[in-house]
Order: C-alpha cells, then sequence, then structure tokens
C-alpha cells in the first residue's frame, strides 16, 4: 500500500492492513489550504484482482463523513458505529474525500446525524453531478489532476469557519491520540463540558455520540494490537481499555469487530455485515 504522506503508515480503521498491502494500492493526499479547516485528506483506492479471488476488506470506520465516488454508488456517507466491509474484486478505483470530525457540517448545515444510515446524494451540497465526478474522478487522469479538480469544486462551495467544528474536531483528536480516555466524564472533565453539551454537539457535529466515538477508537487500538501480536492476554487488555468487566469487552468487541477477541487473534479475518468506504 503506497502512502502519499510521510512518517508512519496509519492504518485508520484497515483491519488486517499487512494482507491488504497485496491486495489493492492506497494513497491519501492533503487538501489545499483553504480546505485544511474541513477536510482531513483525499484518499484514492485501485486494485486489479482480475482473476484473483475477491478481498474483503474490513475497516472500523472513523467519525467522519466521507465523500465517496464510485461507479454508480457516488455519495456523501455518514460515520457509522459498526465495523463494514468492503469487497475488493475484479478490476477498479474508488475516489474518496475525508472530512475531519466535524468538518462536513458547515457545507451540511443541519445535524450530520441526519445522514446515518443516509447517504446524501451529491447534487445536494456540490452544483455537479454523479455521473460528472465519476468521468472526472474514475477516469484516465494522473492523481495530481484529480486532487485539483476536487480542490476547485470544493473551494467553490468553501463554507464559512465555524468555531464549534474546530471544538469538537480538537476533541475527537484528544479521544484518538489519549487512549486514557475512556469514558465521556473523562472528555466532560477534561473539556469543562457538560455532558449533555457533548452529545449535543457531537449529534450536530459528528454524526454519531461520544461514547460510539470512543469505543470505536480503543476497540480499533486493541485490534491493532492483537494484530502486532501485542496483547494476548485479554484480561489486561480489557483492563488497559477501561473495562472492569471483561465480558462487557468482550460483547463491545464483537458489537464493532465482529468477532470476540479470542476468535479475532487466532482468525485475523472477521465477518461482517455491511458494505462501506475504504479511508
Amino acid at each position: 500500500m503506497k502512502q502519499a504522506e510521510q512518517g508512519a503508515r496509519p492504518s485508520m480503521g484497515l483491519l488486517n492492513l499487512n494482507e491488504g498491502d497485496h491486495k489493492y494500492q492506497l494513497t491519501r493526499h492533503a487538501p489545499s489550504e483553504v480546505l485544511h479547516p474541513f477536510v482531513k485528506h483525499y484518499w484514492i483506492v485501485s486494485w486489479d484482482l482480475t482473476g484473483l479471488e475477491a478481498y474483503p476488506q474490513h475497516v472500523v470506520p472513523n467519525p467522519c463523513v466521507n465523500l465517496v465516488v464510485e461507479r454508480n454508488n457516488t455519495f456523501f456517507f455518514g460515520p457509522s458505529g459498526r465495523k463494514f466491509t468492503y469487497l475488493v474484486r475484479g478490476k477498479g478505483c474508488v475516489f474518496g474525500v475525508k472530512f475531519k470530525p466535524g468538518g462536513f457540517y458547515p457545507f451540511l448545515r443541519v445535524p450530520v446525524s441526519s445522514l446515518y444510515g443516509q447517504p446524501m446524494d451529491v447534487s445536494s451540497i456540490l452544483d455537479v453531478t454523479a455521473s460528472a465526478m465519476e468521468e472526472r474522478l474514475l477516469g484516465d487522469g494522473d492523481d495530481a489532476y484529480k486532487i485539483n479538480y476536487i480542490d476547485q469544486l470544493l473551494s467553490a462551495h468553501l463554507p464559512v469557519e465555524d468555531a464549534q467544528a474546530t471544538l469538537v474536531s480538537s476533541i475527537v483528536q484528544q479521544i484518538e491520540q489519549n487512549r486514557e480516555m475512556l469514558r465521556v466524564d473523562d472528555l466532560s472533565s477534561y473539556w469543562n463540558i457538560h455532558k449533555r453539551k457533548l452529545q449535543r454537539l457531537f449529534n450536530q457535529y459528528v454524526g454519531i455520540g461520544p461514547k460510539t466515538v470512543i469505543k470505536l477508537y480503543r476497540l480499533q487500538n486493541a485490534a491493532e494490537w492483537m494484530e502486532q501480536g501485542l496483547h494476548c492476554d485479554l484480561v489486561k487488555l480489557s483492563q488497559d481499555l477501561g473495562y472492569h468487566d471483561q465480558s462487557h469487552f468482550i460483547r463491545d468487541f464483537k458489537s464493532i469487530i465482529g468477532s470476540t477477541p479470542e476468535e479475532y487473534i487466532h482468525s485475523k479475518q472477521p465477518n461482517s455485515e455491511r458494505r462501506g468506504p475504504m479511508n
């Protein structure tokens, strides 16, 4: 898997990342400076498995809206609270825009939770049809051409920066980077924001609640540690993740990842029930 940006390659929720290296190519690209308050990065996935078995790439979602440009399936997708699978097969390409947590709300101007399970047509936000975007972003042009096109398209619809969106993005970044953040109470104390206000902010700007966001990141951490062989003591792992009851940890892990921790350690290929974007 190729990485456009320098530094360590983050999985960003892609399970069994090393195996995926051999199945497809993924690059991530920075947006133009004016889009930095809103867009985390662009991502491009391409593959050629002609004559080979299809590969199910399992993904633990990040709390972000994605614009996914795929043949006959181009939409804005809101964040999800559970793992999904993208079935990589044949030959193809997908282009995506990953918005920062809270970064899509200034474009949308209604609660991002309204997108939960309800993908939105691109023409609702951008002055372009899905088919036109597919022709530009899935055609023969090189990556630089495609990035310039989407930069210009989003910049033409640039909203006013939103201080609350910036705050929410910082809160989510704190959850992601500080593994001591295990409960909504921890967030409430750290940011001096009442839990009910946090719930309202996340409903409006993120689309899923702070408890779900914490759970997604912590269980993503757990899956990555298991893949790297860093945790075989599941009792200690559950305690490190803030669970006082191992059975609660097992239930949460299975609800997000699709298998029990023990099954995941042995198989590294959990089952899934949904289909969605890689990013």
